[in-house]
């Protein structure tokens, strides 16, 4: 399908950040789909085949949402002919409107995209049934002849594969439209309630001194000053603590690199009430990067 992609993310807004408006335009089957994974990938709520006359009412609603709507992409068809001329006044209008916009245009070479359709099977968005698959993929140019004239960047997908295209948009973003940004949860849970299937790394610190087995601290959490000196009274909680520190801290700009919008991270002791909760709590407070937002979950604290 021929379409426009609108990227919509903000930072701050309610300190006064500009929206930021990205579209991603081009040819069929010059990778449109892969940009979709993409975003979506990156945490972006996607919203299919808005007119462009509803556009700006829509960053208007966006600009009155207090950020709630963080990253929106949105799919308009570019099958008709005239759809390009509301197209851009609908982006001086957003542009009036104080957001910032960028356009990314995808492409390839013509053998390239009568290989990927042959490859694929599927219909040309323009093909009527009687034309040349050739004669799609030329109309379709002409047809953005102007889109391709205002990008602010043109990536020609002909030599990339689909994780090369994804590097060089995600390498684009961020150096020149923003900041890549993850939410990082710590996750103290205890193994006999078993493990968190949503964490993308688990640690055991199962081999530390049990505060259970203490009878003034049996009856206490990690959360207390008492359980938190007994968990790190040790030299050997003491050094895990930072090697765990500064393996959380190496792993955290590659998965921002990825890129990942979120990750997971599980502590767990035995009934998830001491150590664990005690460690969780560590990494929450010492796991600092400028583009993380971070929490913790104490999952069996109750138990």
């Amino acid at each position: 399908m021929s379409e426009v992609w609108f990227w919509i993310s903000w930072d701050d807004m309610e300190n006064g950040s500009p929206l930021q408006l990205i579209i991603v335009t081009g040819l069929s089957g010059a990778g449109k789909a892969t940009a979709t994974h993409f975003f979506e990938d990156a945490g972006y709520f996607c919203m299919d085949n808005v007119p462009p006359a509803l556009l700006p009412k829509f960053i208007s609603i966006c600009q009155e949402s207090g950020g709630r709507l963080s990253k929106i992409a949105v799919v308009i068809d570019a099958r008709g002919g005239s759809f390009f001329k509301d197209l851009f006044e609908a982006v001086d209008e957003v542009k009036r409107l104080g957001a910032r916009v960028k356009v990314l245009y995808l492409e390839a070479s013509e053998d390239s995209l009568i290989r990927r359709f042959s490859e694929t099977r599927r219909k040309h968005p323009l093909n009527t049934g009687t034309e040349r698959i050739i004669d799609n993929i030329r109309q379709e140019r002409d047809l953005l002849e102007e889109t391709r004239s205002r990008a602010d960047f043109i990536l020609d997908t002909t030599s990339r594969n689909g994780r090369e295209l994804q590097d060089e948009i995600r390498r684009i973003l961020q150096e020149h439209i923003s900041t890549q940004t993850m939410s990082v949860v710590f996750v103290s849970f205890g193994f006999k309630h078993g493990i968190p299937i949503d964490c993308d790394l688990v640690f055991d610190v199962r081999f530390l001194p049990n505060p259970y087995y203490n009878p003034q601290l049996k009856t206490l959490t990690g959360l207390s000053p008492e359980v938190n000196e007994f968990v790190f009274a040790s030299s050997t909680a003491k050094e895990f603590a930072e090697k765990l520190k500064d393996f959380v801290s190496f792993l955290i700009p590659q998965f921002l690199n990825e890129p990942k919008t979120r990750i997971q991270i599980g502590i767990g002791c035995t009934g998830g009430r001491h150590r664990s909760v005690a460690f969780a709590e560590f990494l929450f407070k010492n796991i600092k990067h400028p583009n993380i937002v971070s929490s913790r979950v104490h999952r069996d604290l109750g138990r």
